[in-house]
């Protein structure tokens, strides 16, 4: 009986045990240590005169998008006329070769 007693202490000292393991890796990996950025990041984050030109500017990319958006209306407008249209020149031609056959 006490085997028993002892056994059920070692296993819950090992899952208390454990869980304390992944409750520390857990807090761990949320505070996110700050670490300072080495020579070679602190080069590649630095502006580069010679990348300036290549910059988008807020106000022009806003143009593009606007112009691709209305572009983007154009074309499916444009679809959905052409399906209509076929559909009615369709409905008109079945009309039509009905009523020929009809009378002939």
């Amino acid at each position: 009986m006490a085997f028993l007693l002892n056994k059920t202490g070692v296993v819950s000292h090992f899952r208390s045990h454990i869980s304390q393991k992944t409750e520390d890796a857990l807090s761990l990996a949320r505070r996110a240590y700050h670490i300072e950025p080495g020579p070679r990041e602190k080069a590649l984050l630095e502006k580069d005169p010679v990348l300036k030109r290549f910059k988008s500017h807020k106000k022009s990319v806003w143009r593009l998008k606007r112009v691709a958006d209305v572009a983007t209306i154009v074309v499916v407008a444009g679809c959905c006329y052409e399906i209509y249209v076929k559909a009615v020149m369709r409905e008109e031609a079945r009309k039509q070769a009905k009523a020929e056959g009809g009378s002939a």
